[in-house]
């Protein structure tokens, strides 16, 4: 899980700047939408991120009216439309439990529940979308709204929600070891494979520690445990010395690792193995060509084939942290290895100079290439607390919770402060199983 780290020898000139900037004409009704160019259009974010939309907001008698669909998916609300009745049936949660709400158009009175509640404005149609009042979705759903008018654009931030907590511990994690309890799990980095490819837990980086006092790492995946958070061993490699190449080319030498792997996985108590294999397959001049791509895809797909049977026969989770598919290393096959793994992390940072935040349309579009070949609910958005800080964390968070990821992965415990661990709390929930 040092992308951030192992990415940075080679590749320190990637980046992507995405802006974009949406003027606000007069509307004072829906028709006026119509003829405005997309120059007056006003903008929409959720959680600090651009959201697109078909149609765009307008004004009209005081009332700020936004399209219902878009806004509604992306809080994963469920939508459908009953064309008979002419109305809108929405079905989600609040902090009270499940709730289904109609909408009707041309009507000031939804129903929620069943009951009549009123409206602001009465729900409209333009271009086949169903546009409603932006209060609409804080009084009934839990979202913060709002009106920039400096910027011209609609400000949403997604309620606060349960989604699955990844924390990765290696490289100097202890000074958070009591964040433990605060996430679903834990992957702790305490093995890697040396130059010849073999599997050890003494590396500099990545290693077993030494006991403390009553300190053990059998007590520390044992406290885990006890406060429900879920343990996986870890074993980190790049291929900096070729060491993954002779890996996967060596069947005598894969075995051997495997038998490392699960064996210190059970003695130490983990629940589950994750696998962060970096640097396979790297595109360029001095990259691997098609053939060799394809080639490393299959040696690669076929060791976590390994790994998952063992994971099965030994009642193990089995994960793997996978540079994304819109970076420079290629040498994974996501559709296959997502049918393999019970999840996986898209490492989707390390995009420019590892010390700001990513640029968000490179993260939203590593995530959605991924959801062409995964299950959303395997899929977990890998963030990096060295990229990100208090105020940026809203939104890469934010692109996890708008496409209903499984949840997201911290690299790492150690490196965050008070400010951005409050950040990261505010918008979503801590483990509850303490």
């Amino acid at each position: 899980m040092i992308y951030n780290l192992y990415s940075s020898r080679i590749l320190r000139k990637v980046s992507s700047v995405l802006t974009s900037s949406l003027l606000l004409g007069t509307v004072l009704a829906p028709s006026a939408i119509l003829a405005r160019t997309s120059s007056s259009e006003i903008g929409i974010t959720l959680d600090d991120y651009a959201l697109p939309f078909p149609v765009a907001p307008f004004f009209g008698q005081g009332v700020t009216m936004v399209p219902f669909r878009s806004i509604a998916e992306a809080l994963d609300i469920r939508v459908r439309w009953d064309a008979a009745a002419k109305s809108i049936i929405a079905d989600g949660t609040d902090s009270g439990g499940s709730k289904q709400v109609i909408l009707t158009l041309n009507k000031k009175t939804a129903k929620v529940n069943g009951q009549s509640v009123s409206l602001s404005a009465a729900p409209v149609q333009i271009k086949g979308n169903v546009l409603v009042p932006l209060n609409f979705f804080s009084s009934q759903f839990g979202a913060s709204v709002a009106w920039n008018g400096a910027m011209k654009k609609v400000e949403i931030l997604s309620p606060k929600e349960k989604m699955h907590l990844r924390a990765f511990y290696a490289i100097k994690s202890f000074s958070h070891v009591s964040l433990i309890p605060d996430f679903d799990s834990v992957a702790f980095g305490w093995a890697r494979l040396n130059e010849q490819g073999e599997f050890i837990t003494n590396g500099k980086d990545f290693y077993l520690p030494q006991a403390a006092g009553d300190v053990t790492p059998e007590s520390i995946v044992g406290d885990a445990v006890s406060s429900g958070t879920a343990p996986y061993l870890m074993v980190y490699s790049g291929d900096e010395q070729g060491q993954l190449t002779k890996l996967l080319g060596d069947e005598d030498l894969m075995d051997r690792a495997l038998d490392g792997l699960f064996d210190l996985a059970e003695t130490k108590g983990f629940q589950g193995v994750m696998l962060d294999f970096e640097g396979l397959g790297l595109i360029g001049p001095k990259g691997a060509g098609v053939a060799g791509v394809a080639k490393v895809q299959i040696q690669f797909t076929e060791f976590v084939h390994k790994a998952s049977s063992r994971a099965r026969a030994q009642g193990l989770k089995l994960s793997v942290a996978l540079q994304p598919l819109n970076g420079w290393f290629k040498g994974y096959d996501y559709k296959k290895l997502g049918a393999l793994v019970d999840d996986m992390v898209i490492m989707a940072y390390a995009y420019g100079d590892q010390q700001s935040p990513e640029p968000l349309p490179q993260v939203d579009e590593a995530i959605r290439l991924s959801l062409a070949q995964v299950p959303k609910e395997k899929l977990l958005l890998g963030v990096s607390f060295a990229s990100e800080n208090e105020a940026s964390l809203n939104a890469v968070v934010g692109l996890a919770k708008r496409y209903n990821l499984k949840g997201a992965a911290f690299w790492r415990l150690g490196q965050p402060g008070a400010a951005e661990l409050g950040a990261l709390f505010e918008r979503v929930e801590r483990n509850q199983s303490k």
